[in-house]
């Protein structure tokens, strides 16, 4: 098994930011304690090539994150300052990405403890994501022909908008998305499969709803690989979720993916996503559980 971890995480933004992204300390800390993983699990991804960023998102916008050039407004709609360590960060996250999906082909999964910046489209960025993850992977593998299809799994609670716009016309690349119908964003993007949730729903109508797509999206895309989104922002206790899924229903919704995923051996490449629960350990504690569930299905 392979875990990306980001040592660039470390105080790589303004205090403000800091309490979000302290989680990307802790997650590993905590594998680690419980014995979940060990140290040769771990490593720390190089920065993507140019080359390979520019698959996915255009040349004006990645000069603007390369040369520090994004205007004030497109700074805000970012919701970062931007500098030299946030690019920085987005690019070994997008390798992250890669280098999981890669030894996923051969192992059946990889983990990148970041990731999941489906807000940002090819020519933009929004919503804290500066580079689209998921998107650069999956395009990387299509250029060098390691697979024909990809599937997105997509079950962080806001819809990934910016994953949905870059794939829009690319049936090799099949994205769904199951999240919350009043939340960000307010307008939502076209995914191949959205599923979008009344706020208050609770663990047991929105595993159904899940049980009851899986298994037809498996069957009909017949995936070489999926990207599964595993954000925790679906939890009772966070703040900006809006939803009653319980730490159990998340656990669950873990689980039913990963055994359907498995019962198909289908490699999967699988990236944190949002969580934003007042307590960082409801946060890590419920990632944690995603790893446990991974390797209890898939192994080392």
């Amino acid at each position: 098994m392979k875990i990306a971890f980001h040592e660039v995480y470390i105080h790589p933004l303004p205090p403000n930011h800091r309490f979000p992204m302290i989680k990307y300390e802790l997650i590993p800390e905590q594998l680690l304690r419980e014995g979940i993983i060990r140290e040769e699990h771990l490593f720390m991804p190089a920065p993507a090539e140019e080359a390979i960023i520019l698959l996915t998102h255009t040349r004006e916008y990645w000069e603007k994150l390369r040369d520090q050039g994004l205007t004030y407004r497109e700074q805000r709609q970012i919701g970062f300052e931007q500098s030299p360590r946030l690019t920085l960060r987005e690019i070994v996250i997008a390798q992250g990405t890669i280098d999981i999906s890669l030894h996923a082909l051969e192992h059946g999964l990889g983990f990148n403890v970041a990731g999941g910046t489906h807000h940002a489209f090819a020519g933009k960025g929004e919503g804290f994501c500066l580079l689209n993850d998921i998107a650069v992977a999956a395009n990387y593998l299509l250029d060098q022909r390691k697979i024909r299809q990809a599937l997105v799994i997509d079950l962080d609670v806001h819809q990934g908008n910016g994953t949905a716009a870059i794939f829009e016309n690319n049936p090799h690349v099949y994205t769904f998305s199951m999240h919350g119908a009043h939340n960000y964003p307010f307008h939502k993007e076209r995914s191949d499969l959205d599923i979008p949730l009344p706020d208050g729903i609770t663990d047991g109508p929105y595993l159904r709803l899940l049980e009851e797509s899986l298994e037809d999206l498996i069957n009909k895309v017949r995936p070489d690989i999926v990207y599964y989104l595993s954000g925790v922002d679906i939890l009772e206790t966070d703040k900006l979720g809006k939803l009653k899924i319980t730490a159990a229903g998340c656990r669950d919704r873990d689980a039913m993916v990963f055994s359907a995923l498995r019962r198909h051996s289908i490699p999967v490449a699988v990236v944190m996503g949002g969580g934003y629960s007042p307590r960082v350990k409801h946060v890590v504690d419920a990632h944690c559980q995603t790893f446990r569930e991974g390797i209890d299905q898939y192994g080392y």
